[in-house]
């Protein structure tokens, strides 16, 4: 931050790969918001693209006025003038004849505000000065260079200005406090208790100061190159981290379900005898309830006959009932249709009374000489009250009529003669009166129309009297069958009354069935019950055989398991610790120079208290028996060392390049991914970058062989992991190309030179894997030769037999973990479970 406050500050940052150069300067950036700008080569970068890369971190500072960090390592010097054109940059702030013409006039469009404001736009050369000064006052060079070999020497004294324009920050290997500290702040939260967390933390810069020392000595013995860097350290860290809550898990469970297991086993073995008990309880009673069921099926089967015969009857006696019913009820329907016929008129007719007034009635009785219609309508009254006529002379002076007026008139002077109409007996009408109204009825001046015409009062008596004459004519046909349909209605009520006193009885019979059927199938379900229990006791009794018999055997060997677990797991700490170590530092050494650190680490483990194993196999800790086979199996060689680099390769973070001047790896690698079509591809093929995005998209494994002591920088996003998400997928930039990355890839980088001498930016990268055969592979590969070849029948034998047994111990390895899952997972009874037993 202080190089970058200063005008034209620029930064040499001298140190090997991983001790953190390019992480110091993306804080320092971020931390000063600073644009920081890098370029990324390609297979196909040249002059051209670097200059275009010059260009757009100078149009930055200069003409959008930002603030820049522009980042570049030693990794990247594709030509030696890429340092030419930085000494310049350094030097003078820019790089000769890097903008065309058509390029400088829009520099000076893009300044030319800010240079008037600055009255530097006198001319174009002034505005352009401008510009060049704007970009030494907002660029900042970071140059990160290594100290390994005489290329920093001879840069130095070819660009002076790396030196006289740059201020020079060593980066030395990270001090002691500074490691304790790195592994404080990753640990503090692990779970551990506190005063094992401090031993932890001091332990992991121990084993960094031990690698250190074991390096050393690894160059000045075997003239061999490795760089221990604080990326190494970080792997150890992170290594740990990762490992101990897995492994912790992984014993405590194993640990768990042995001593579920056993409990299991022993709880059958108590429960035999209490079960033997129950079963010689249970025989007396179950032959008494079979007995008692017996019996309430006799009860039972006689009961159900007779209720069988009162249940026909009484359905015989109802289907009578049902047909007598639907006679009377289609009888009164037909009765209340016909009366449905007079009522409507009566009731018009009492509607219209009901209008009528005192004034109506005087108006009529005070007619002198009452019109026709009139003397129709009070004829017919008087004729319905039996009100005889008076005789009167003839109109034509010839003899004497009937007159019904001034009776009409007596009729309409009494104050209730509307009331009289309304009480009038229409049920008991005489028989001689209705033939007289009958011959009115018929009569056109008889109709309410006409009568109205002459009169609205005499309309509604009118209507009156038509109404009698229709309810009396309809009430002599609908009376008898009234007089029917009550007694059918009487008779009717009758054969309902027997008929539920029969159903009742039945009801009385029936509910007596249910009753036995309820204490029969009560009865029955429980001597079904017994006879289960009888049989899941005799049943349990077998399994519990079958269990015991077959996991007696077992017994002893989980009670050592459980033992040896719990020993294990009380030294999860310190033995993840040790090889996490390993994982992380000693890939590269060869046997002799990994056992004595690995004592050493044991030793000083123990020494400061942290729970561990007196002896620390990467095999036993880290490893998986049925893996290891399946490796073996794969041309793995079967000694320890071998074994331990495929450890080390499963568990880093970081790809694998494997050194194996025999080509053991090789081998072995291409029969492990055979099957999963991996790519083997050289750096020297023409498209082995196109092959490689190919199988990145499609997560197939690759296998580089023949890796130099340098690798291409078209892999770096790749090695580093360099992976985002972009469009909802994730992808890796592989050159120019944004490939899609698949979760499945496998990258494996082989080199058959025996003492390569990696750079630590290559080994900060990767996970060296020393892979060159030792005494033990190489004898058991010679003898492989000189059977198949003297004996080619038994090396077939012999590869035909591994294979088996290899087989043999993993399926009896699936079926322990089989049986102790389902043990563990089983909830009750496991004697119930006769899955598990089967097992």
């Amino acid at each position: 931050c202080r190089v970058f406050r200063q005008p034209a500050g620029h930064a040499l940052l001298v140190g090997v790969g991983g001790s953190g150069r390019q992480s110091l300067t993306r804080l320092a950036a971020g931390i000063g918001d600073f644009l920081l700008f890098g370029i990324e080569i390609t297979k196909n970068y040249d002059r051209n693209a670097w200059f275009e890369d010059l260009k757009t971190v100078f149009k930055k500072a200069g003409c959008e006025n930002r603030r820049t960090v522009f980042l570049f390592t030693d990794s990247q010097i594709v030509m030696e003038t890429m340092l030419e054109d930085l000494n310049n940059v350094l030097n003078t702030g820019s790089v000769p004849n890097l903008f065309p013409a058509d390029e400088v006039m829009q520099i000076l469009d893009a300044v030319n505000s800010r240079a008037k404001a600055a009255g530097r736009n006198q001319t174009p050369t002034d505005t352009f000065e401008f510009f060049i000064d704007e970009c030494k006052k907002n660029l900042h060079m970071v140059i990160c260079m290594s100290p390994i070999g005489s290329g920093l020497r001879d840069r130095l004294r070819s660009f002076p200005s790396l030196v006289n324009c740059c201020t020079i920050d060593w980066f030395f290997a990270w001090p002691e406090d500074g490691l304790i500290a790195v592994a404080r702040q990753s640990l503090t939260n692990m779970g551990l208790e506190a005063d094992v967390t401090e031993k932890v933390i001091d332990q992991c810069m121990q084993f960094q100061v031990q690698a250190q020392t074991l390096t050393k000595r690894y160059f000045a013995e075997a003239k061999k190159h490795n760089y221990v860097t604080p990326t190494s350290y970080l792997e150890l860290i992170t290594t740990f981290k990762s490992l101990l809550n897995v492994k912790k898990e992984q014993v405590g469970g194993a640990k768990q379900r042995y001593e579920i297991g056993l409990a299991k086993i022993l709880s059958c073995a108590e429960n035999v005898a209490i079960m033997e008990e129950e079963l010689t309880a249970l025989g007396p009673v179950l032959v008494v309830k079979t007995k008692e069921v017996e019996d309430l099926i006799v009860v039972l089967d006689k009961e159900s006959a007779d209720a069988a015969l009162v249940k026909e009857k009484v359905e015989k006696e109802a289907a009578a009932a049902k047909i007598e019913a639907d006679s009377t009820n289609e009888m009164k329907t037909q009765c209340e249709a016909e009366l449905a016929e007079a009522l409507p008129a009566l009731d018009a007719a009492l509607s219209a009374l009901k209008s009528l007034t005192k004034g109506d009635i005087t108006e009529m009785k005070s007619m002198k000489t009452p019109p026709v219609g009139v003397k129709l309508v009070m004829e017919g009254v008087c004729i319905l009250f039996e009100v005889k006529p008076i005789k009167v002379p003839a109109p034509d002076g010839k003899g004497k009529i009937d007159d019904y007026w001034d009776p009409s008139k007596k009729l309409l002077g009494n104050p209730n003669f509307i009331h009289t109409l309304f009480d009038f007996d229409k049920d008991n009408i005489p028989p001689s009166a209705i033939e007289k109204i009958k011959k009115y009825v018929a009569m056109p001046e008889f109709q309410p129309a006409a009568v109205q015409k002459q009169s609205s009062a005499a309309t509604g008596i009118c209507k009156w009297v038509r109404a009698m004459e229709v309810y009396d004519r309809v009430a002599k046909v609908v009376e008898p069958k009234r007089l029917s349909l009550a007694k059918a209605e009487a008779d009717l009520t009758v054969m309902m009354g027997e008929l539920k006193e029969k159903q009742d009885a039945l009801q009385a019979v029936l509910d007596k069935i249910a009753k036995l059927e309820a204490d029969f199938k009560a009865a029955n379900d429980e001597k079904v019950s017994l006879a289960n229990q009888v049989d899941m006791c005799q049943k349990k009794l077998v399994r519990a055989g079958k269990l015991i018999s077959g996991l007696g055997g077992e017994r002893a060997r989980w009670t050592e398991n459980v033992a040896t677990l719990g020993e294990e797991l009380i030294n999860t700490t310190g033995d993840v610790l040790v090889s996490s170590a390993l994982v992380a530092y000693l890939g590269v050494f060869s046997s002799e120079y990994r056992t004595d650190y690995v004592s050493e680490a044991i030793t000083e483990v123990k020494l400061k208290g942290i729970p561990g194993s007196a002896v620390v196999s990467l095999e036993k800790v880290l490893g998986n028996p049925v893996q290891i086979r399946d490796w073996n199996l794969a041309g793995l060689p079967r000694d320890s060392l071998s074994t331990d680099n495929a450890i080390i390769m499963s568990k880093s973070r970081r790809w694998p390049l494997l050194i194996d001047p025999q080509g053991q790896a090789n081998k072995w690698i291409r029969n492990m991914e055979s099957a999963n079509q991996m790519g083997v591809y050289k750096l020297s093929q023409s498209d082995f970058v196109r092959n490689i995005e190919t199988c990145v998209q499609y997560g197939r494994p690759v296998l580089l062989e023949n890796v130099g002591e340098t690798i291409d920088s078209i892999l770096e996003p790749l090695l580093t992991k360099s992976i985002y998400k972009s469009g909802g997928s994730m992808v890796v930039n592989i050159g120019d190309n944004a490939v899609e990355y698949h979760e499945s890839f496998k990258l494996y980088l082989t080199t058959k030179l025996p003492s390569p001498h990696y750079a630590p930016e290559v080994s900060t990268k990767v996970v060296l894997i020393n892979f060159t055969i030792t005494q033990l592979g190489l004898t058991d590969q010679l003898l492989g030769i000189t059977v198949e070849v003297e004996r080619n029948d038994l090396e077939q034998e012999r590869v035909r037999l591994v294979v088996q047994n290899a087989g043999f111990k993993k399926q009896l390895a699936e079926i322990e973990d089989k049986i102790l899952k389902m043990l563990s997972e089983a909830g009750g009874d496991i004697l119930e479970d006769e899955d598990l037993i089967n097992t």
